[in-house]
């Protein structure tokens, strides 16, 4: 039986779609290949489904003033990574399912920046060891895979968008942030880090005193192992 081969990531992407459930994740998500493939020419595209109004436990702090905050701190985070579109559904934090109407809206998207490739989620993913996945980034995730295909690539799939002036649009990739069986790595340099890391400290309202830098650099380390057991075998 001859096997699969083994995937390889895109060198050099030309059009990028993050889709991320909350302001922040997009960073933690993949903020160091972002940081990577902008610095070598590719556009790249924020799509956030929710405002992130939940993502507090301050009793002074209201949905509204909060919901600014976090745009403005998302705002400032993708351009840091080399993004100027940043795209918000508002969809109420914490209580997003993957309906047809998610669908549509994260398949217009898709067709209006029309990127050769998309990081999402992995919907599969719910837990490990010290951490519950929310269920936000799930229902996005589920959300994202089946906008991708059938509803932004197939043209009788959603005629309403093609009212709006919007043809079918066919993702050339699909990267899934975290997922449950990873396959491919992506080589980040120090100056990706260093993107992804400051990035990361401009949504202090998340971050509080807390400095993601050791994180982020455990996990590199974490990744850069795995890798080259993969290459191994």
């Amino acid at each position: 039986m001859t096997p699969f081969p083994q995937p390889t990531p895109n060198p050099r992407p030309r059009r990028v779609l993050i889709i991320a459930a909350h302001p922040d994740d997009a960073e933690f998500m993949a903020g160091g290949t972002l940081a990577r493939w902008h610095a070598q020419g590719a556009s790249i595209h924020y799509l956030v489904v929710t405002d992130g109004t939940a993502g507090s436990r301050d009793p002074q702090m209201t949905p509204a003033r909060l919901a600014a905050i976090r745009r403005e701190e998302q705002i400032n985070a993708a351009r840091i990574i080399g993004c100027e579109d940043v795209c918000f559904l508002g969809y109420t934090d914490g209580r997003v399912e993957p309906t047809i109407q998610l669908r549509f809206d994260i398949a217009r998207v898709i067709r209006q920046v029309r990127p050769d490739v998309v990081i999402a989620q992995d919907p599969q993913f719910r837990y490990g060891p010290t951490y519950i996945n929310h269920p936000d980034h799930r229902a996005v995730a589920d959300a994202a895979l089946a906008a991708i295909m059938p509803i932004a690539n197939t043209r009788l799939a959603a005629l309403e968008l093609i009212d709006e002036g919007l043809e079918p649009h066919d993702v050339s990739e699909v990267y899934l942030s975290g997922p449950v069986n990873p396959t491919v790595w992506i080589p980040l340099s120090a100056a990706d880090l260093e993107r992804k890391i400051a990035a990361l400290r401009e949504h202090k309202s998340q971050m509080g005193d807390w400095d993601p830098e050791a994180m982020v650099r455990e996990w590199a380390a974490f990744a850069a192992q795995r890798a080259r057991g993969r290459h191994r075998l």
